[in-house]
């Protein structure tokens, strides 16, 4: 399993980094990616420090934990300018929060993230056919989550991002060490979001492409 959406300590997560790599390496986990909650009172605080332990638990746990930013409930006009600043901080994943349903996201918030630098568009809810393309145009993963409430969606993202050619993910937005999910799970999650086997395979191809990517960089 890989998973590219996780928080800790340094937001609203439960576990410091160290129990949460280790947590997901008993759970079957062969990367992830830290990515606490962040807009610009923080973004500077968290990435430094996540850089520090990431490659320290890798060498020591031997999963692939990388260090990223989670870009979460920033005004529109800011996100592309706070996008290149978490990457020149030296964030491996930068993670935009969508425009779920179930918290009141700014509109304009997928659009605006989708023209940033950034990675994933995490959770994006009623997505529009338009958001879609600028994701397949951009090369930006759509994040099919397991988490409950934003996961209300998925069949929407699944099937805009079908008809829009735009890459998927999947994630467990972990903020709990029971959030974490077996690849089994993950998969199950996949497909009643309606995606196809092949869909499926595809989707998991993205998050290990994703993983080296970033570690490349």
């Amino acid at each position: 399993m890989i998973d590219l959406h996780t928080h800790s300590i340094f937001s609203d997560g439960e576990l410091i980094p160290s129990e949460l790599a280790r947590r997901a390496k008993v759970a079957g986990y062969s990367a992830l990616a830290i990515t606490d909650h962040a807009d610009h009172s923080n973004f500077d605080f968290i990435i430094p420090r996540l850089m520090k332990v990431c490659q320290k638990l890798t060498d020591a746990i031997a999963i692939k934990v990388i260090p990223g930013i989670e870009l979460t409930h920033i005004a529109p006009e800011y996100i592309y300018e706070l996008a290149v600043g978490a990457r020149h901080a030296g964030a491996k994943i930068i993670i935009v929060h969508g425009e779920t349903i179930v918290e009141p996201v700014v509109g304009g918030t997928n659009m605006a993230a989708l023209r940033s630098p950034i990675d994933i568009l995490a959770h994006p809810g009623l997505i529009t056919e338009e958001e879609a393309r600028e994701a397949a145009k951009n090369l930006i993963c759509l994040e099919i989550t397991t988490r409950k409430g934003h996961s209300l969606t998925n069949g929407h993202v699944a099937n805009m991002a079908r008809q829009a050619k735009a890459p998927l993910i999947l994630n467990s937005d972990t903020h709990s060490p029971h959030d974490l999910v077996s690849r089994e799970m993950a998969k199950k999650i996949a497909l009643g979001a309606g995606l196809a086997e092949t869909e499926t395979v595809a989707m998991f191809r993205n998050s290990e492409d994703l993983v080296k990517r970033a570690l490349e960089k």
